[in-house]
């Protein structure tokens, strides 16, 4: 924090400071979920010792998270598959832009040294990347079908096919694909499981398991088959009450298995759970032996040895790349951002928009349960009249402190927030324009996602904090939300004429 006095940095949490969860109790156990954040739709294959997983991300961008592990527990990140979001003009917050859409539910497979992704963009045909390196480049083709929520799977023969089913009808379609996966060599029905969708496919000795969510009961099923193409029987397995409703099963280097499913968990979206897998009858059974069928709270880590590690969160900006936990929420300007025009400072200028919901360059990091707490340094001296540029959330409600500047040139704070309604927005000015005295300032943002509340502050050194507005709501809402959990956004946009621009010293994340 570069223009903080050596009293006001002892004052704030340091930037390597602690994450709002850790999973890895240190003991040799580990505690439900891995990752107290929204990574939906996991999939989770292993490539000798490595684990690697990959989540939806919809239209933020880089799109296409990747994810590491050697425990199943202890994660950090890879890179992500998608710098630009191409195809569609929603993509760059035309024509109401692409929330709730864009890029989700890919599958990552890996064949003799080529990682595979197999993912649909709604609207569009299935794209397979492929990349020798997990951290990219990734070379791109479409095939002709659009595979939705595609099950990308090798036979041992090295056979490629994709199994995809809709969960509005249930319908499993086989699609064959040549050696170099570009071409739809064959496709038929080979199963009807009501509901059903999320395949994914996986092989153990000679017979086949495919893992379904069912949406509409938030539950998952397994079905078994001697063949792809059936018959197919099938047996139900968990659901949001014992654990999850969309995943799979990984094996371990030892030949064991372990499964990964997808729970609804309030405000803070879709998580990942991890949990013992054990065989009964040649059926999959999630849990163990004394607690079959649920996803134990707490369990012991799949592989022991590995040292804890934590997602990066805080950033003091000082790099001349964002860090890979940032996403803006579209496709940015490019010229409407930088790390290097001010060295160890973000600099974020005004986009023209009509509103938050549309403006672009919102650079977003997912909200951290239980409770987490984001607080921002940043520099306002360049605001200019008309600027709405601050921090807060982002997502079904969007509560925040916008600092803009009134027109006898002093900054003012404005407390709202924003009621997303899919085709409008309903906001409420909870404080107005509120005169704020000196431009360098301190905005924070505290989520407590086992209340799904929220709050907003300012502060002037950092250590006295007036809050603003009252709490306020959060949750996840598909229908007429981001389809994600609750983030934390760093904005700035103008209703009208060109803008000035926000710096910001430090973003700082801590739990209680």
């Amino acid at each position: 924090m570069k223009w903080l006095s050596l009293a006001l940095l002892l004052a704030v949490p340091s930037l390597a400071g602690a994450q709002a969860w850790q999973s890895d109790k240190g003991n040799g156990t580990y505690a439900n979920p891995p990752l107290y954040a929204d990574y939906p739709d996991p999939d989770i294959i292993r490539v000798g010792r490595d684990f690697y997983f990959i989540t939806t991300t919809f239209a933020n961008v880089p799109g296409l998270t990747i994810m590491t592990s050697r425990d199943l527990v202890n994660w950090r990140f890879v890179g992500h598959v998608i710098d630009h979001l191409d195809g569609l003009p929603e993509y760059d917050l035309k024509k109401g832009g692409a929330y709730r859409k864009g890029i989700f539910a890919p599958s990552l497979r890996y064949r003799d040294g080529i990682f595979y992704i197999a993912v649909t963009p709604v609207g569009e045909k299935t794209r397979i990347y492929r990349s020798k390196d997990i951290r990219g480049p990734w070379e791109m083709n479409r095939i002709g079908e659009a595979a939705f929520d595609p099950g990308l799977f090798f036979d041992t023969d090295g056979r490629a096919y994709i199994m995809t089913s809709v969960g509005s009808d249930g319908t499993n379609t086989l699609l064959s694909l040549d050696r170099n996966l570009r071409t739809v060599t064959d496709k038929r029905v080979v199963y009807y499981n009501k509901g059903a969708e999320g395949s994914k496919v996986v092989k153990r000795g000679d017979t086949y398991y495919m893992f379904n969510a069912i949406p509409r009961r938030l539950g998952m099923t397994v079905s078994r088959a001697k063949s792809l193409f059936g018959p197919w029987e099938t047996r139900d397995q968990i659901d949001d009450t014992t654990g999850g409703h969309q995943g799979a099963i990984v094996d371990l280097p030892d030949g064991t298995d372990y499964g990964f499913v997808m729970t609804d968990a309030g405000a803070v979206g879709r998580m990942t759970n991890i949990s013992p897998v054990f065989w009964k009858d040649g059926w999959p059974v999630w849990g163990t032996p004394q607690a079959p069928g649920r996803v134990p709270a707490t369990a012991t880590k799949p592989i022991e040895g590995q040292p804890v590690t934590l997602l990066p969160a805080s950033d003091d900006f000082a790099g001349r790349k964002l860090g890979l936990q940032w996403q803006w929420n579209h496709n940015p300007l490019p010229d409407h951002w930088s790390l290097t025009e001010r060295p160890g400072y973000l600099r974020l200028r005004a986009t023209q928009a009509p509103a938050l919901w549309s403006a672009r360059n919102t650079l977003l990091q997912k909200g951290q349960g239980p409770f987490s707490r984001g607080v921002v340094a940043v520099d306002a001296s360049h605001i200019r009249v008309g600027d709405q540029c601050g921090f807060g959330t982002f997502g079904k409600y969007s509560g925040h402190i916008a600092v803009s500047r009134g027109s006898d040139g002093r900054l003012t704070l404005t407390m709202r927030v924003i009621e997303d309604l899919a085709t409008s927005q309903k906001t409420d000015v909870r404080v107005d324009a509120q005169p704020l005295s000196g431009e360098r300032l301190f905005l924070r943002t505290d989520m407590d996602f086992k209340t799904d509340r929220a709050s907003v502050a300012y502060s002037s050194d950092g250590h006295d904090w007036r809050t603003l507005g009252g709490d306020f709501p959060l949750a996840f809402d598909w229908r007429t939300g981001t389809f994600q959990g609750q983030q934390y956004a760093l904005f700035c946009y103008n209703p009208g004429a060109p803008g000035g621009w926000m710096d910001v010293d430090s973003f700082t994340l801590t739990g209680r």
